[in-house]
């Protein structure tokens, strides 16, 4: 572990713990973030966790840039993971299917395997979720095989339906809105990711992980998906 801690605004520090995504960073920045949240209390405005950083939002009136890196120096003193802790463990329904998962077949040529193994490859794995972003409740999750590990699309797709399932590089996700998206998508869940009702609103949390559990059409329909196509290139 490598601790800088870089400047993002006047009231905004960045904590760079690691310089390499890696499973194994998760539990020193799980106890990263809860003794930042204990050293900075009330006057943390939001402390965002991430693949390797943990950005610092503060409030400026209590505290000066001097003494929020002060706090931060003590918070990380001795720093060691929790070996107890550990987020919730989530099993997502996914309908992999090539009219929800236009890319099983990019995939497929892509790693010389055949479209069943890349499902089976996908859905043996429990992912660890790194982060929240891009949208409101999008858990970026990792790591997939690097055999399945493939890049972005070179054109994003301008409409992705909610739900959908993913993979960009060693990274796997689901779209919990319909919004613009660049993945490829290799099949469909009807679980619901984002939730404004919800306490924390998302489904998943930086710390938890998922497994995802290959479903048929019928299951799907009856667990509320939406079967609708979605275009090789929509």
């Amino acid at each position: 572990m490598k601790l800088r801690v870089e400047v993002v605004a006047l009231d905004c520090l960045m904590v760079r713990l690691f310089d390499e995504i890696a499973e194994t960073n998760m539990p020193w920045m799980l106890a990263a973030s809860e003794s930042l949240r204990a050293a900075f209390a009330g006057h943390l405005i939001d402390l965002v966790p991430s693949y390797t950083t943990l950005m610092v939002h503060y409030d400026l009136t209590a505290l000066n840039p001097a003494r929020a890196r002060e706090l931060i120096a003590q918070a990380l003193i001795d720093l060691s993971p929790n070996a107890h802790a550990s987020g919730k463990c989530h099993v997502l329904p996914v309908w992999y299917d090539l009219s929800v998962g236009p890319e099983l077949n990019l995939l497929s040529q892509r790693s010389g395997l055949a479209v069943e193994e890349v499902i089976r490859r996908h859905s043996e794995r429990e992912y660890q979720v790194f982060a929240l972003g891009f949208a409101p409740g999008f858990a970026f999750m990792g790591l997939v095989e690097e055999i399945l590990a493939t890049p972005r699309l070179n054109t994003p797709r301008k409409k992705v339906a909610a739900g959908s399932v993913g993979i960009a590089e060693r990274q796997t996700a689901a779209y919990p809105v319909v919004s613009p998206g660049g993945w490829n998508l290799i099949g469909r869940t009807p679980a619901k990711l984002f939730d404004r009702h919800r306490d924390g609103y998302s489904l998943m949390q930086p710390g938890d992980t998922v497994r995802f559990e290959a479903i048929g059409h019928a299951e799907f329909i009856n667990l509320g998906g939406d079967d609708t196509p979605l275009e090789a290139r929509a």
